[in-house]
C-alpha cells in the first residue's frame, strides 16, 4: 500500500564549508526547531581545504558510481511526530474539494497512525506511539538534493516507521542510512584545493622548450570528511579520506608534447610530483612537463592540471572500503612565443 498525499523531505545534506586552511566545517542542516529533531548530516574536514580560493567537490572516475538518491533517517519521535502528522493531515482533511480517493487515503494515513492499521510488513501504530516517546524515533525518507533524477529522488516513497533506540530499521528498508551512504555523501561534497602546478619557464615559455611542472608536498595533502548524524539514541559517522596520487597534464592544443608521454605524473616517494627545475637542467628531459610545439599567438594556451585522488572510508562500527578514485583541477593560462633569431 502506498499513499502520496503527504510528501516527507527533510534536509540532509552540507553546507558550505567554513573554517580555516588546515580544517573547516559545514553548518548544520535541520536540528531542532521547536517541533522536533530532524535528520541531519554534518560534514566536517580537515586536510589542505583552501579557506579563500576556488575550491570544487570531487569527480567520480566511475562513470557508473553515483551517490544514494534519497534514503531514511531519524526524523522525529513520538510527541513531535504525532504533532506534526496529525496537524498535516487534519489540514488536509479540510482542505477544500479533498475527497474520492485523496480523501480515503488520508483516512486510512489516520487509521495507520492512531488505530494499529497496518498491512503485510508495515504493523499500525497505537496513537502514534506516544507511549514509547523517548524509546526510539519515527524515520522518514530524506532525498538528495543534488540528485538531479527527480524519479530517483523520489524513490524513497514508504512512509515514516518506527525503530526503537540501539535497533536496525527493518530488512525491508534497504535505503535505510548506514555508514556506507554517509560515506557517500562526504565523497559527493568533498571539498578539494586548487591544483596550480609551479611552472618553469613560469606563464611564458618558448616553442620546442621543455616546460617543467612539479607539486610540493607542501602544497596539497589527504583531505577528510566526515558526515556523522547524532541524535538522541542514534549516533552513525563515516569518514572519507582522499588521498593524491598522480597529477594529469593536458596541454590545451594538440600541437605539444608531455612527460611521461601519457601526461600523467605519479606521486614520488616523498609525497611530492614532478621535479623543481634547477640550474644545470636546461639540457634534461622533465620528469613531469610540457614541450609546446606552436606558438600560442596572441593568445594562450588552458594547461588542465588534474589531480587524481585515491579515496576510501571508515565507519562506525568498524565498517570501512574502498570508493571509486576522485579526480579535481583547474586550468592556468599559459603563453607559447616564439624563439627569436638574431640576424647579423
Amino acid at each position: 500500500m502506498a499513499f502520496s498525499v503527504i510528501a516527507f523531505t527533510q534536509a540532509a545534506y552540507a553546507g558550505k564549508p567554513v573554517g580555516s586552511d588546515k580544517g573547516a566545517t559545514t553548518e548544520e542542516t535541520g536540528g531542532g526547531d521547536g517541533t522536533g529533531i530532524y535528520a541531519a548530516a554534518r560534514i566536517t574536514y580537515s586536510g589542505s581545504v583552501a579557506a579563500n580560493g576556488s575550491k570544487g567537490n570531487v569527480t567520480s572516475t566511475d562513470v557508473n558510481w553515483t551517490p544514494p538518491p534519497c534514503w531514511y533517517a531519524p526524523y522525529l519521535g513520538a510527541k513531535d511526530f504525532k504533532k506534526k502528522m496529525s496537524g498535516d493531515i487534519e489540514s488536509q482533511m479540510n482542505a477544500p474539494g479533498m475527497g474520492g480517493h485523496a480523501g480515503a487515503a488520508l483516512s486510512e494515513l489516520k487509521r495507520h497512525y492512531e488505530d494499529e492499521y497496518g498491512w503485510t510488513d508495515t504493523p499500525g501504530y497505537k496513537d502514534y506511539n506516544v507511549d514509547k516517546d523517548g524509546e526510539g524515533m519515527f524515520w522518514a525518507a530524506v532525498e538528495n538534493p543534488d540528485e538531479p533524477d527527480l524519479l530517483k529522488r523520489n524513490s524513497c516513497n514508504d512512509l515514516p516507521f518506527w525503530v526503537d533506540n540501539g535497533e536496525s530499521p527493518p530488512p525491508q528498508y534497504e535505503q535505510a542510512i548506514t555508514p556506507e551512504i554517509l560515506a557517500a555523501l562526504a565523497y559527493q561534497h568533498m571539498q578539494l584545493p586548487d591544483t596550480e602546478v609551479s611552472l618553469a619557464p613560469e606563464q611564458t615559455t618558448k616553442v620546442n622548450l621543455p616546460t617543467w611542472a612539479w607539486l610540493d608536498k607542501a602544497v596539497f595533502d589527504e583531505v577528510q570528511a566526515t558526515a556523522a548524524i547524532n541524535l538522541p539514541g542514534f549516533n552513525l559517522q563515516a569518514t572519507t579520506t582522499a588521498r593524491p596520487v598522480s597529477l594529469t597534464l593536458e596541454p590545451g592544443t594538440d600541437d605539444a608534447v608531455t612527460y611521461p608521454a601519457s601526461g600523467e605524473c605519479v606521486i614520488n616517494a616523498d609525497d611530492s610530483i614532478g621535479e623543481p627545475y634547477a640550474r644545470g637542467k636546461a639540457n634534461r628531459t622533465p620528469p613531469c612537463g610540457i614541450t609546446y610545439l606552436r606558438s600560442s599567438g596572441n593568445g594562450t594556451y588552458n594547461l588542465q592540471a588534474t589531480i587524481t585522488w585515491d579515496i576510501s572510508w571508515t565507519g562506525t562500527g568498524g565498517a570501512g572500503g574502498d570508493l571509486p578514485d576522485g579526480t579535481f583541477g583547474n586550468g592556468q593560462e599559459v603563453t607559447v612565443q616564439e624563439i627569436q633569431a638574431v640576424n647579423r
